[in-house]
């Protein structure tokens, strides 16, 4: 069962009595055992971090040294990585749509790898990188993902065999074909399924003269939630036997985001108003929508709030600090009552929440600490 990082009340209180509030807390512990758990139920799959979900400079350090590769979608997320020293060949730009600025960053810094999903992209890229090795992202059907990245991505599988052709004339490295079930996906099957398609697919380009190395599996796997928690082990479990069976001799990537930063991350915050409007109890909290809980918008996350109080639990509405009516994350959720100053802690908000905050109507980012530099400081506390 994959673990994750959880403040105690009084390490709580104390962080945020010596760093304030809104305040993220991130456990570059819980990241390492997170990758590592991926490496013993995925042996041999190299992991791409999805550098999107959290691009914390110390948390991708950590995972550079542990050997990750990564999935680098923009050329500011290139240029990240080449400054810390990460070598190009750890590096997939894997947005199946690149800039123009994008490409050029790519040729400059050595990045050859890439993702596509049209013809129209293709001539771009043989254009910007001649002879870049290039996989064919697949649409597949995964309609329970949390959040269905298809909608955007992939070309139809009765395309695949034209544009890989298309490629290949265009001079391009015609290296594999990857996919994603999309985000948050909590069932082996779309895995499957998925798996299924590409060998198939595999097979019709054998015939064709193709030599495909590579099978990216994309990530979307999932973390906890207070509605469920998913037997990940298991799932991998079925998702490396597919594999075996399927793609014994390829070699194989994965792209995993959420899963490596999402329970490694909790953020403190408090009740800074409190207000009855139409009959309801509403808490404005010192961190909104724009700001981490911007996840609940772009991720469709519905995150745990905690509270250390006790008692007859009332429907609440929980706003920002902006002064924008936009700015409510939840309407209808279950809370005991609360007062002005008090706590609230939110675990497992590592994945696309400070990474989309923004400092609109002037309210700064949460400050981020790493929880092992504050641990020993505040040993005496708690």
């Amino acid at each position: 069962m994959q673990s994750f990082f959880k403040l105690t009340r009084p390490a709580t209180e104390a962080l945020a009595e010596k760093h304030g509030t809104p305040l993220l807390v991130l456990s570059l512990d819980q990241v390492r055992a997170n990758y590592r758990f991926l490496a013993e139920h995925l042996p041999g799959v190299k992991v791409h971090y999805a550098v999107k979900a959290n691009p914390d400079r110390r948390l991708v350090a950590a995972l550079a040294d542990m050997g990750s590769c990564f999935d680098a979608a923009s050329d500011g997320e290139m240029l990240d990585l080449a400054a810390m020293g990460v070598a190009p060949g750890r590096i997939i730009y894997a947005n199946p749509i690149k800039t123009a600025g994008g490409l050029a960053v790519a040729k400059r810094t050595g990045v050859n790898r890439f993702t596509f999903d049209s013809e129209h992209e293709i001539g771009r890229i043989a254009r910007a990188v001649p002879g870049g090795t290039v996989l064919l992202r697949i649409r597949v059907e995964n309609p329970q993902a949390l959040v269905d990245l298809n909608k955007k991505f992939g070309a139809p599988p009765e395309d695949a065999l034209r544009l890989l052709r298309l490629a290949r004339e265009q001079g391009l490295d015609v290296a594999g074909l990857c996919f994603h079930v999309g985000s948050q996906s909590t069932s082996a099957k779309a895995y499957t399924d998925a798996i299924g398609v590409c060998r198939r697919l595999g097979e019709a380009a054998a015939a064709d003269g193709f030599k495909l190395r590579f099978l990216d599996i994309g990530g979307g796997f999932p973390i906890p939630t207070p509605q469920e928690d998913v037997d990940v082990a298991a799932m991998l479990a079925e998702i490396r036997a597919a594999l075996a069976v399927s793609f014994p001799d390829t070699e194989i990537w994965c792209e995993p985001g959420r899963f490596i930063c999402g329970t490694a991350v909790n953020l403190v915050t408090r009740v800074i108003g409190i207000q009855t409007r139409n009959s309801q109890q509403w808490y404005f909290l010192d961190e909104g929508l724009y700001g981490t809980f911007s996840g609940v918008i772009f991720d469709h996350w519905d995150f745990a709030l905690e509270t250390f109080r006790e008692g007859k639990q009332i429907a609440a509405t929980f706003a920002g600090p902006s002064c924008d009516s936009f700015d409510v994350m939840f309407r209808d959720k279950l809370t005991v009552p609360l007062a002005v100053d008090d706590l609230i802690l939110v675990p497992n908000c590592g994945a696309y929440t400070s990474a989309s905050a923004t400092t609109f109507n002037g309210f700064a980012k949460a400050n981020i600490v790493i929880w092992e530099e504050v641990r020993d400081e505040l040993a005496a506390k708690v």
